[in-house]
């Protein structure tokens, strides 16, 4: 069972409270009149949004979102609505390189009119208000930036169009599947029966099996929350760290929201949300991690003998259904046509077609089915917690909502209680349904459930907040007053003192290896008796390659008597510091990629993993077995070749190297080699690479008796447009190390140096004059 030291009085207290909370918006009179907001904006051009109501504030998020990244919104409503193909073609790609016309079909077919309306018609008068209020903020903003002249990232312009609560809906849902089902866009756009495979143009899946491999890369997160125990305050302490795409729809925003009375929270936000998802406010800083938990299975339907678009389900031949999906194509002469696409699905979801691992022919084909889908409480799950004021009462909130897509969520208050929960949606399938219906032998870890009988679908308790899904009493929680973290494992070890064990392998697995980065901030937190904001920082901003501590010894013993063919590899690891910091030299890509081709062979290390001793196996390189020793060979010889080949100099600095599109110095590195400061780039040219994600809203909380000390950065800068003034600062800052104060009350937020000031409403439509 989870396990949780938080007393049944103050969990029952901050349930009522919850509640309480949820009844009063629930009774919420419809906003009326002309939404109005304040907007106050601050050093490197932060909004602190100001308004009397949801419509007003939402009002405000939409019009300061829409001055810093018109474009980029503009972008993924076009995405969302399955319409990039009529104005840039079937074969251009999206952000995330995926081609427009499986893009979408498969947009097209996720946001159907009945599912956006069913979604809306969910949401409670208040997050309504918020959503209607963003998009008449940013149709106001669309309208003066069309009058100055559009940013150059928008292009033509001629595919912008003013937004409604239905595209902002449409964008919740995406962010809803990226979980389960998104990842397998392609698959489900190109699924076709076998007698008509040889009709339809051969799919590449490469690139969207290297997308699903690197989504918890380009996802992940580290998070620290402190108790009192441990925290040098004597009250909570939050890092927030999380690893998240530098572009497209999942580039973070920062903001505050206020309603006096009623709100008060800074943080970051995704886009077309007008809520924050991981912040703080007056006594409650909370984040959030990747999980590893399973938000969608897959079922092997055994197919009719005489038709492959049959199933059998409990003896009986039940027919699939077809989706006609149509889109609309602009061609290579620029005239537009028609696409249209049928969507095959079963009782328990869409057909998905995988060659080679998921395939469909006359005996099997693969249904999805993904939990998140009917998750309608998601927007309403944050916007609680943005009001929570204690870890009791967000702990109460995700019980009752379960909101939560596929995150883990760490949290700290005033009073010293440190939380984490692992208490996301998860489909109901525990360990005697695995056994039951589970194939073990299913590829890449996917969870592969019969569909021949109907007693294999997901379990349903009356306590969750929805069908088939886990209740959160069977879910992880730990609440301690000394410390937890994550950093994209299971639960397990969110605190070895305290290890989450027992449950489902769909929610969280115990006596695996744990990743390279929770195992160096197990041994940072475990080396201090108090913890103050500084080592937090550190803690990212130190860019050490913890792996590079286990093995450096042995591999540069083994150069000792390596052949002369690799003694540049060598002398360049002998010189380098053992970081991914600006400085570092290529070594640190030897490393990589010496340790890259070493993965795959796990009989390397010398000291294999223990499940006994998790925080220190395995380690160290057998360097004296001849096998291991010509393993070691053959990678420095191809990195050797690969770095030459790439046009990274040997005297190179990473920082000359890793850089964000503006061509600032971006430090950090591959988390795969333990960085906790993590960072993914590309190769972009002669000796360099382009960050896209890593390290993104970077947030410390501390609380004192005068309320929350802030300070953070937003690395990748606020606005998305070259010409902005704020398109780099703050990445200029991230690249010296230096966090910027978090101004939050009403003192701090005016006596900031850049303060400046303007009103907005939708009765006046004049031009916004800003005041200092």
């Amino acid at each position: 069972m989870p396990v949780t030291s938080l007393s049944r009085p103050l969990y029952h207290l901050g349930l009522v409270a919850v509640l309480a909370g949820a009844s009063l918006a629930a009774q919420a009179r419809e906003t009326t009149g002309d939404a109005s907001a304040q907007i106050r904006r601050t050093s490197f051009g932060v909004p602190h949004i100001l308004a009397k109501d949801e419509r007003g504030l939402g009002y405000g998020i939409g019009y300061a979102y829409a001055q810093d990244n018109l474009c980029l919104l503009a972008d993924e409503v076009l995405t969302v609505n399955g319409e990039r193909s009529r104005f840039f073609g079937g074969q251009g790609k999206t952000v995330d390189q995926r081609d427009n016309l499986s893009s979408d079909v498969f947009f097209t077919w996720l946001n159907t009119p009945a599912a956006v309306d069913g979604f809306l018609q969910a949401q409670p008068v208040a997050v309504r208000a918020l959503l209607e209020g963003y998009a008449s903020g940013y149709n106001r903003a669309l309208v003066e930036r069309r009058a100055q002249g559009l940013p150059a990232e928008c292009g033509s312009g001629e595919w912008l169009r003013p937004i409604s609560s239905r595209d902002l809906a449409k964008l919740t849902r995406r962010l809803l599947a990226e979980g389960g089902v998104g990842q397998f866009a392609e698959a489900l756009a190109g699924a076709t029966p076998p007698q008509l495979a040889a009709q339809q143009p051969v799919q590449d899946y490469r690139g969207a099996l290297a997308r699903q491999a690197r989504f918890a890369a380009e996802r992940g997160s580290n998070a620290v929350a402190v108790g009192a125990e441990r925290s040098a305050s004597g009250r909570g302490l939050l890092l927030a760290n999380p690893h998240f795409p530098w572009i497209g729809g999942l580039r973070f925003y920062q903001m505050q929201l206020t309603i006096p009375g009623q709100l008060d929270v800074m943080g970051a936000a995704l886009p077309g949300l007008p809520v924050i998802n991981i912040g703080f406010n007056q006594h409650l800083a909370w984040t959030h991690t990747v999980d590893t938990s399973k938000h969608f299975t897959l079922y092997r339907l055994q197919l009719d003998a005489k038709d492959p678009t049959r199933y059998l389900l409990d003896g009986q031949s039940l027919p699939m259904q077809r989706q006609a999906v149509t889109v609309t194509v602009k061609g290579e002469d620029g005239t537009l046509g028609q696409v249209e696409r049928t969507v095959y699905l079963s009782k328990f979801g869409p057909v998905v077609q995988w060659p080679g691992r998921l395939d469909w022919d006359r005996q099997a084909a693969y249904s999805l089915r993904d939990a998140n889908l009917d998750n309608t409480r998601v927007l309403q799950q944050w916007y609680q917690i943005n009001r929570a004021h204690s870890v009791q009462a967000l702990q109460a909130s995700v019980t009752q909502l379960q909101g939560i897509p596929w995150v883990n969520t760490l949290a700290t208050d005033d009073t010293g209680q440190a939380l984490y929960l692992n208490q996301s949606v998860v489909p109901y399938v525990d360990q005697a349904l695995l056994e039951q219906c589970g194939n073990p032998k299913a590829p890449g870890g996917l969870v592969v459930l019969d569909g021949s009988r109907s007693a294999c679908q997901w379990k349903v308790d009356a306590q969750a907040a929805q069908p088939g899904i886990f209740p959160a009493r069977l879910l992880p929680s730990l609440a301690r007053r000394d410390f937890v973290q994550h950093a994209n494992d299971s639960a397990w070890m969110a605190n070895p003192a305290q290890p989450l064990t027992g449950f489902s392998p769909v929610v969280s697995q115990a006596d695996q290896p744990l990743g390279m980065r929770s195992r160096f901030a197990l041994q940072r937190l475990q080396g201090r008796d108090k913890l103050a904001a500084s080592d937090l920082q550190y803690m990212v901003f130190d860019d050490e390659v913890y792996l590079a501590s286990l093995l450096m010894p042995d591999l540069l013993q083994w150069c000792k008597g390596a052949a002369a063919d690799v003694k540049g590899v060598c002398d360049s690891l002998q010189a380098w510091n053992g970081k991914a910091d600006l400085d570092s030299g290529i070594g640190l890509i030897h490393f990589g990629n010496i340790l890259e081709a070493l993965a795959a062979h796990p009989e390397s290390w010398r000291v294999p993993f223990d499940p006994a001793d998790p925080l220190h196996t395995p380690r160290g390189l057998a360097v004296e077995q001849a096998a291991v020793g010509q393993l070691l060979r053959e990678a420095a010889l191809a990195s050797q070749q690969a770095v030459g080949a790439s046009g990274v100099a040997a005297d190179q600095r990473w920082g000359q190297i890793q850089q964000a599109a503006d061509g600032t110095p971006v430090p950090g590195g591959p988390q795969e080699l333990g960085v906790y400061n993590a960072m993914v780039s590309v190769p972009v040219g002669a000796g360099k690479r382009l960050v896209v994600s890593g390290s993104s809203y970077l947030q410390l909380v501390t609380f004192t008796a005068q309320g929350p000390q802030a300070q953070g950065l937003l690395a990748f800068s606020l606005s998305s447009e070259a010409a902005s003034a704020h398109a780099g600062d703050q990445t200029r800052a991230f690249s010296a190390k230096r966090l910027a104060p978090i101004p939050f009350t009403e003192t701090q937020i005016k006596a900031d140096p850049q303060y400046r000031h303007y009103v907005i409403s939708e009765r006046d439509t004049g031009p916004v004059v800003s005041t200092q």
